[in-house]
């Protein structure tokens, strides 16, 4: 027979046990924490090239109405409400984009129509620096 006092004094974790179960969560988080740490830029670049991807083609769309890209000094505003400013949109269809578009980083894209890099226009995202550099995300490259 089975003594209930006995057994009632074997359940539950011992401290051993526990400590083992921490050093191996612990270890494990030691391993896949490094991994993780430097994916948040690379998805806010991810992010970037997307939106990069998105306004032109709200830029596309707008060209096809209106038989120009929207100029410098219009921006990408032009995109979102009909612009007075010349050349009149002939054709506005818009809005092309529900709002003014923002890089990940909180920075406004930059634009440029025509554009230096390319006939049509350049866009562009300067990144975490907010600064022309070589990280930047473009629709040239």
């Amino acid at each position: 027979m089975i003594d209930s006092t006995n057994m009632s004094r074997h359940r539950g974790f011992t401290l051993i046990e526990i400590m083992l179960v921490v050093i191996i969560i612990g270890a494990l988080a030691a391993m896949i924490v490094p991994r993780l740490a430097g994916r948040s830029e690379q998805a806010k670049a991810s992010v970037a090239k997307a939106d990069l991807m998105n306004i032109s083609t709200a830029l596309k769309l707008y060209e096809l109405d209106n038989g120009s890209f929207p100029s410098t000094s219009q921006g990408l505003s032009a995109l979102r409400e009909k612009s007075s400013a010349a050349p009149a949109p002939r054709n506005w269809n818009g809005p092309y984009l529900e709002k003014d578009p923002l890089d990940p980083w909180g920075n406004a894209y930059v634009y440029a129509s025509p554009g230096t890099h390319r006939p049509d226009y350049d866009l562009s995202s300067k990144g975490k620096d907010a600064a022309a550099a070589d990280d930047d995300i473009v629709n040239w490259q």
